[in-house]
């Protein structure tokens, strides 16, 4: 099949392609305005200060060098299940679940960005400042550091962060649009009628010589 017969069928069958994306993104759209429920994402920045053992005769390099790797340590130290632990015991909660946690450190920096994410909005900053506070005690404990200092609290979000209910109902539009495409090449490739001359030439490959005319029920 080639574009312009592609294009020639979409067409015959216009209804159908234009209904089915549209149904598909209304349907999207109301399932993610009643069922999806906004989140809200609240993020805190750290500092981690690392101890320094050296009297002046190692580099700079090998410095930054540690320094960066005992950040990448406190990051992991976030997720781990002491601090998510400790972190619930302190606001009272039996575990952080419907809280989603995202921890980020640059390889060039000694700042951590941690992200919690949650249908609460309070209860998203509450538990990022609860989790730096703790993460600082637990890594002094466990780790030659000094401190792990908070830069920027976590501010209760005004605004959700997500669902993308844009992207989703878009998604949904070209669903339905390749759902439609291919229903209408797959009705077509099934249907076995010929429907023209040349579909018959080409199927008996034979000219066709003559014609029946239709016959009319009461008259020509």
């Amino acid at each position: 099949m080639t574009l312009l017969e592609l294009i020639d069928l979409l067409k015959k069958h216009l209804k159908l392609v234009v209904v089915l994306p549209l149904a598909c993104a209304l349907v999207m759209g109301v399932y993610s305005c009643l069922f999806m429920r906004d989140t809200y994402t609240a993020t805190t920045s750290m500092y981690v200060l690392v101890k320094n053992k050296n009297s002046g005769s190692s580099t700079l390099y090998s410095d930054l060098s540690a320094s960066q790797m005992v950040t990448n340590d406190v990051a992991t130290l976030l997720n781990s299940d002491r601090v998510t632990n400790e972190t619930a015991h302190s606001l009272g909660l039996s575990d952080l679940r419907g809280y989603k946690v995202s921890v980020t450190s640059e390889t060039t920096s000694r700042v951590i960005s941690l992200s919690v994410t949650s249908a609460d909005s309070a209860g998203a900053a509450k538990v990022a400042n609860a989790m730096a506070e703790n993460v600082s005690t637990i890594a002094q404990q466990v780790m030659d550091i000094q401190s792990v200092n908070v830069i920027d609290e976590a501010a209760t979000p005004k605004d959700p962060s997500g669902p993308n209910r844009k992207l989703y109902v878009a998604v949904a539009l070209l669903a339905g649009l390749f759902a439609a495409v291919a229903i209408v090449v797959l009705a077509d490739m099934l249907n076995t009628k010929i429907r023209s001359q040349e579909e018959l030439e080409e199927l008996l490959g034979a000219p066709v010589i003559g014609r029946i005319p239709e016959m009319r029920e009461g008259g020509r």
